[in-house]
């Protein structure tokens, strides 16, 4: 299946696509080091990763938004370029000891500029799908290639900057990941295949305004449900921090947290294997009540073997549960608004995982590790409570006879 999937993308969009988003996986913990070691202050640092988490979570949805209504090759290539400029602006300001306000405003700047090549790597390979003929199989197969890129992505990345910092310096690490989004977004931007998700304007293709840009129901409790799993994001991160360092191995949290994302992307591979009988809500009911039981354990633990067997089994769920709540957008928006669905998903991942994280690091410094598990344990049980609760219509999906767009030399798939 995974064949096919390359075949469709060709070999070098799925290379500058993956590039492409290892800057913003680097950035959070980049910003996090820099300004920290800058202003020797740990409270300054959060504010201003805290100001780039706001960026991205409040910009992305807006940047999906103009790539549905404009195509992805302009606002990519515009993004990218004011991206590259405004981690560069970050880098000098905290290497000056700016106030930090400026840090704040810099940070905000630096959020709401990223690309979003992530989502909407997503909505173009879903689209060079859809316009090649494939059916709903090969569909998630790209889906959980997808996933899988973002899974590595944000498993290198902070890889890459902490080993930056350890090296040089942290101001580095970001000026390499600016460097890397000029280059490879750029490239993402320009790449043929943009034209997939071009918008479509002969008058055959014209809809009302009305039919193409309205959102089932379904779409926003989608979207809490990824607000969610950013929580267990954070405070999963948190209660790992905590308890790490109260065994005398603050440096093995990293560690913990990249094994657990080593199983999440082994487990996101695996989910094009899923018989295509499994529906898409059987899956996200199946997925969300896996991160219940998988993630209960996390309050009893206490050594730090039990916290690796116990973290990287809970990675098996995630992988699932992300993968299928991509496909069920898919299936349910409108096409027309795909991309800005697509980036609402990562950009609630983004706001959870921040959210959770101040809130669960407060209570882990004053209730231990297993408070800040609970977090996560909660919230896993209210992605849980949607999964059961929300009903959600899949209409079939039409399949377009247009011309082919795939990459040149690739070979029809399906």
């Amino acid at each position: 299946m995974y064949r096919d999937t390359l075949s469709l993308l060709g070999s070098v969009l799925p290379v500058v696509s993956f590039l492409g988003r290892l800057p913003t996986a680097m950035c959070q913990l980049g910003s996090l080091l820099l300004v920290a070691e800058t202003s020797g202050s740990l409270a300054v640092a959060g504010l201003a990763g805290g100001a780039l988490a706001a960026g991205q979570t409040v910009a992305g949805p807006l940047v999906g938004r103009l790539a549905d209504r404009h195509g992805q090759r302009g606002v990519v290539l515009a993004a990218s370029l004011a991206n590259a400029v405004a981690v560069t602006a970050l880098v000098l300001a905290a290497l000056d000891r700016a106030p930090t306000a400026w840090l704040m405003a810099l940070g905000v700047l630096a959020g709401a500029t990223v690309p979003q090549v992530g989502p909407l790597a997503r909505t173009r390979s879903v689209a060079l799908a859809r316009r090649s003929g494939a059916d709903d199989r090969v569909v998630g197969a790209v889906l959980s290639f997808e996933g899988t890129l973002d899974e590595v992505s944000f498993v290198l990345g902070p890889a890459f900057v902490g080993l930056a910092a350890a090296l040089a310096h942290p101001a580095a690490a970001l000026l390499a990941a600016a460097l890397l989004l000029l280059v490879c977004g750029s490239a993402f931007a320009l790449h043929p295949t943009a034209r997939a998700t071009a918008p479509e304007t002969t008058a055959s293709t014209r809809k009302s305004a009305a039919e193409r840009t309205r959102l089932p129901a379904s779409a926003y409790a989608l979207r809490g449900t990824m607000v969610l799993q950013g929580a267990m994001f954070g405070a999963s991160q948190a209660g790992i921090t905590a308890l790490t360092e109260r065994l005398g191995a603050p440096a093995q949290a990293g560690l913990v947290y990249a094994a657990m994302g080593v199983m999440s992307a082994a487990v996101g591979l695996s989910m094009a294997a899923v018989p295509a009988r499994v529906g898409l809500t059987t899956r996200w009911r199946a997925a969300t009540a896996g991160l219940v039981v998988l993630s209960v354990p996390l309050l009893a633990v206490g050594s730090l073997g039990a916290l690796y067997a116990v973290v990287i089994v809970l990675g098996a769920a995630y992988a699932p549960h992300l993968i299928t709540v991509f496909g069920l957008t898919e299936r349910t928006v409108p096409a027309g608004r795909l991309a800005e669905s697509m980036a609402f998903l990562t950009s609630g991942i983004v706001g959870g995982q921040a959210l959770a994280l101040a809130l669960s690091g407060r209570l882990a410094e004053g209730h231990g590790a297993p408070a800040a598990f609970a977090v996560a344990v909660g919230a896993a049980v209210a992605c849980a409570v949607l999964s059961w609760t929300v009903r959600i219509r899949m209409p079939e999906p039409a399949t377009p006879q247009d011309a082919d767009l795939r990459p040149a030399g690739a070979e029809r798939s399906g």
